[in-house]
């Protein structure tokens, strides 16, 4: 299986565990925290959940430069925001308002430190490895 196979395969893991993240965000984090804090909790997790699968499968990955991590990690970027983005208004139907809430840092939202992290994490994990 090629790079982006195996790229694609695991970005598809993480996505079960951000639809999962989400069903919890939904169901506990914000009847009991509140709106803004089950926002904060649920970013973080879900960054917690990207980092984890990354590392937990980096064998699998078996990202062979630097060069490969940034792209593995372009690639996964431009995944999430398309299925946050498409998924999220054309599927889920939720307002392209309520979407680019998410990223008002100043209002609490904390959604990007997720993006960072789909960015960041295949380089980092490389380093590690």
């Amino acid at each position: 299986m090629s790079l982006l196979g195996r790229a694609l395969a695991l970005w598809c893991l993480i996505l079960a565990g951000a639809v999962l993240n989400g069903g919890l965000r939904q169901r506990v984090f914000v009847p009991w925290l509140g709106e803004r804090f089950g926002h904060v909790v649920s970013a973080l997790l879900l960054s917690t959940i990207v980092v984890t699968v990354t590392a937990v499968f980096s064998l699998f990955l078996d990202i062979a430069s630097v060069r490969e991590a940034w792209a593995v990690g372009r690639f996964w970027f431009l995944l999430t925001v398309a299925f946050e983005f498409l998924g999220g208004h054309f599927v889920f139907r939720v307002s392209w308002e309520k979407l680019l809430a998410d990223y008002n840092i100043c209002a609490g939202r904390i959604w990007i430190l997720v993006l960072a992290a789909t960015l960041f994490t295949p380089r980092l994990v490389y380093h590690w490895r």
